[in-house]
C-alpha cells in the first residue's frame, strides 16, 4: 500500500468510526458490547489493511468486517451457553436461595421455639447444632456423660421439629 493509500485508509477509519459505533450498537443493543465490537472491528481492519483495495468503499468493507465478527461472536455465545452456566449462577454459590426476609422470618421462628425448650435441651441444641461442637466437646463443656448430651440433643431436636411443624 503506497503512502497516499495508507493516509486514505487511516483517514477513512477515523471518519467511519462514529458510524461503525452506531452500527455496532444496533447489532449488540448494549453499549459495552458495542464498544467491544467496534474495537474488534478496528483491530481486524488494521491487521487486514493490506486486503483493502484503494478506490473501493472503505465503509462497506468495515461494515462487512463488523457484521462477520458479530455473527462469529453470536455463534460463540450460543455454543458457550450450551456448556456453561450463566455467571449469575456462580455468584449464588454459598448463599441462601431464599429471600433475606424469608430467612429472617425462619430465624425468628426458630429462636422463639428454642426459647421454649428446657435449659438442658437448649444447651445441647445450641452447642451441637448451632455452634457445631462435637458430642465429646459438648459433653466436656457441660461436664456431662456423652450419652446424656446425646439424649438431650435428641429430645431437644424432636421438640423443635414439633414446634416448627416439621415432625
Amino acid at each position: 500500500m503506497n503512502l497516499q493509500a495508507s493516509f486514505d485508509f487511516d483517514q477513512g477509519l477515523t471518519q467511519c468510526l462514529p458510524r461503525l459505533r452506531r452500527f455496532a450498537h444496533g447489532l449488540a443493543r448494549n453499549a459495552a458490547d458495542a464498544d467491544d465490537l467496534t474495537q474488534l472491528t478496528m483491530e481486524r481492519a488494521l491487521k487486514a489493511r493490506a486486503q483493502w483495495q484503494p478506490g473501493t468503499k472503505l465503509d462497506s468493507w468495515l461494515y462487512r468486517i463488523m457484521r462477520n465478527l458479530w455473527i462469529d461472536l453470536a455463534r460463540q455465545r450460543q455454543r458457550a451457553a450450551k456448556v456453561e452456566a450463566p455467571s449469575e449462577e456462580g455468584e449464588r454459590i454459598g448463599h441462601d436461595p431464599r429471600d433475606a426476609a424469608d430467612a429472617a422470618i425462619d430465624l425468628a421462628r426458630i429462636m422463639r421455639a428454642m426459647e421454649q425448650l428446657p435449659d438442658e435441651q437448649r444447651e445441647a441444641v445450641a452447642l451441637i447444632l448451632i455452634e457445631g461442637f462435637g458430642y465429646r466437646e459438648a459433653a466436656e463443656l457441660l461436664d456431662l456423660p456423652i450419652g446424656t448430651v446425646s439424649s438431650r440433643l435428641v429430645r431437644g431436636r424432636t421438640a423443635l421439629m414439633a414446634m416448627l411443624g416439621e415432625g
